[in-house]
């Protein structure tokens, strides 16, 4: 290996470390969900204060995506655990490859026509830098960069306890890493 690769894996390795102790030294302060205000994407407020004890799954969305598809695991995420406290929150985004060009009503249509969407589904937000959503503002400010999306379908498990457990790109799907996670969380008091 070369001495400008080694430097290079030098360089994204330390790059990586920092970010990890950022991860773990982060305040991560819980969200008060009182303080949320999202609208519905139908219209209306969601009940965000209804949030508080339950666990979260923060998901961006977009129906122009290569992982749209995930909307199908979502919902059954929904459906499967939804009595035992679990709230799939939906929110479209056009931040990334301008994957989400529609309308509210567009998109609302699309996810229940195409995928049969009950979970809750905000209208679209800005969900990346400093226009971000407050709820995202929130969300990097305790995760740090790696934690924060970088492309549509980031997930953010949020336990009861209001603190963020965990995320998961988009590329790792609906898979049983992201369910062991849902289900510890679920299990867990606040």
């Amino acid at each position: 290996m070369n001495l400008l690769r080694m430097l290079v894996f030098a360089a994204i390795g330390a790059l990586l470390s920092a970010a990890g102790v950022a991860w773990a030294q982060a305040g991560r302060q819980p969200i008060d969900w009182s303080s949320v205000s999202l609208e519905s994407i139908g219209g209306g407020p969601l009940p965000t204060a209804d949030y508080k004890g339950q666990v979260v799954l923060l998901v961006n969305t977009a129906s122009l995506c290569g992982f749209t598809g995930q909307y199908l695991g979502l919902q059954e995420l929904w459906h499967r655990y939804n009595d035992r406290g679990l709230v799939v929150l939906g929110v479209p985004s056009n931040d990334f490859g301008g994957q989400e060009p529609g309308t509210n009503a567009e998109i609302k249509r699309f996810c229940e026509a195409t995928f049969d969407i009950t979970f809750p589904m905000a209208d679209k937000q800005v969900v990346s830098g400093p226009d971000a959503h407050p709820l995202y503002r929130w969300a990097a400010a305790q995760t740090g960069l790696l934690g924060t999306p970088s492309w549509n379908f980031h997930k953010i498990l949020i336990g009861r306890d209001g603190r963020i457990i965990d995320w998961f790109s988009a590329a790792g799907g609906i898979g049983p890493k992201l369910e062991r996670a849902i289900e510890a969380a679920l299990a867990a008091k606040e």
